[in-house]
């Protein structure tokens, strides 16, 4: 296992396992849990936990993209994979094919998943997606709606496993009336009889914060990876990752001097300068100039001027005896000054989850158990 780059993410596998036991223990042995791992796991890289969660509590593996699903598939073959998202009509005899779930939102689709099905000796699996007023995806909540999941549940050679909605997290009264909206399609459908194995509306900060709503089966996405975004419930978890790199360059520079474009930023006294080999281009946010920070020999190192692709500068004139090689921390749990997720995303000006998500494929990610590394996954390298 070789490392190619001195940035890279540190992924805690023990932690991992200890949130979805975490979360398994919160819902019971009743509850499924469709463990979400699109956009590369969070950042975490999919491949690389798919295992660990299946293992210690996940009933289902969830992305947004059949690409995503397709990506998992070639490394996990009985894993079952539900896809959320939208599947053109055109690329449905991949969903057949290759035993994944699909997410649904009209008979037509129904139907060439369900004609597939008889072409291959394959029973399809689908999800049904209901609106409850997100209005992204999902059959519109009109009476006519229910006449059109009745229609595909009749499909001779379909699996209809799921029905599920997502909460638009307005408020509780909202998502309540959004709850009871997919209960009476429910029950509606039941008084046809129509059952479904799997109902399910309910993301991480609603599986934590409403218990009442959980149904069946959560989609826990951010605690999964030890984000906390909940704001009534309380759920024991560990962040997994670590950014880390190296110092690459360092340099005094005289009062007055500039650092990187437009000279944004100007040293007010003798400085010391260092330069650091990670950059926008891997996911670190551009507006963190002057805001954000590593931490060198336990010390916080401010980043100065404007964020490059590639690099970034830091200011390491109070930091004692630093030297080119030591290792900086971008970000960590919070423990010994580090920047943790959550205070990365207010610097930013946005959420937790892209703070993690957006952390680039050229940054590799090393997998770590009881302090040993026990995998490598580089992308490019």
């Amino acid at each position: 296992m070789k490392l190619l780059r001195d940035t890279f993410l540190e992924i805690n596998l023990d932690n991992l396992i200890y949130n979805i036991k975490s979360i398994r223990n919160m819902v019971g042995e009743d509850v499924g849990i469709a463990a979400v791992v699109k956009a590369n796991g969070y950042g975490h890289g999919a491949n690389g936990i798919a295992k660990d969660l299946m293992e210690n509590g996940a009933d289902y593996l969830a992305v947004a993209t059949l690409t995503e699903a397709l990506d998992l598939r070639r490394n996990f073959q009985e894993y079952p994979i539900l896809i959320m998202g939208f599947t053109p009509d055109r690329f449905l005899e991949y969903i057949v094919k290759e035993d994944l779930t699909q997410t649904i939102f009209s008979y037509n689709q129904a139907k060439i998943l369900n004609d597939y099905g008889i072409e291959y000796n394959k029973k399809p699996v689908v999800h049904i997606k209901y609106d409850t007023g997100f209005n992204r995806l999902g059959f519109r909540d009109f009476d006519e709606s229910i006449n059109q999941i009745e229609k595909i549940c009749k499909l001779s050679n379909l699996n209809v496993e799921g029905i599920f909605s997502h909460l638009a997290l307005t408020n509780k009264e909202e998502d309540e009336k959004q709850y009871n909206k997919l209960k009476r399609v429910i029950s509606e459908l039941e008084k046809r009889g129509i059952t479904f194995k799997y109902e399910h509306i309910e993301d991480s900060i609603s599986a934590v914060d409403y218990p009442e709503f959980r149904m069946n089966m959560i989609r826990p996405g951010a605690i999964i990876y030890g984000i906390k975004g909940f704001h009534y419930g309380s759920l024991d978890i560990k962040q997994v990752l670590k950014f880390k790199t190296k110092i690459y360059n360092i340099r005094k520079i005289n009062k007055g001097e500039g650092v990187s474009y437009d000279y944004l930023w100007k040293a007010e006294r003798d400085s010391i300068i260092g330069t650091m080999p990670f950059g926008y281009a891997d996911g670190y946010p551009r507006n963190l100039r002057n805001k954000g920070y590593v931490v060198v020999r336990g010390q916080k190192a401010p980043i100065i001027g404007i964020i490059c692709m590639d690099q970034c500068m830091v200011d390491l004139t109070d930091i004692e005896e630093v030297s080119e090689g030591d290792e900086a921390i971008i970000y960590d749990d919070g423990t010994n000054g580090s920047l943790d997720i959550h205070n990365a995303a207010l610097l930013a000006e946005t959420n937790k989850n892209e703070i993690i998500s957006r952390i680039g494929m050229r940054v590799p990610r090393v997998y770590i158990r009881d302090g040993e590394i026990v995998d490598i996954i580089d992308y490019i390298g």
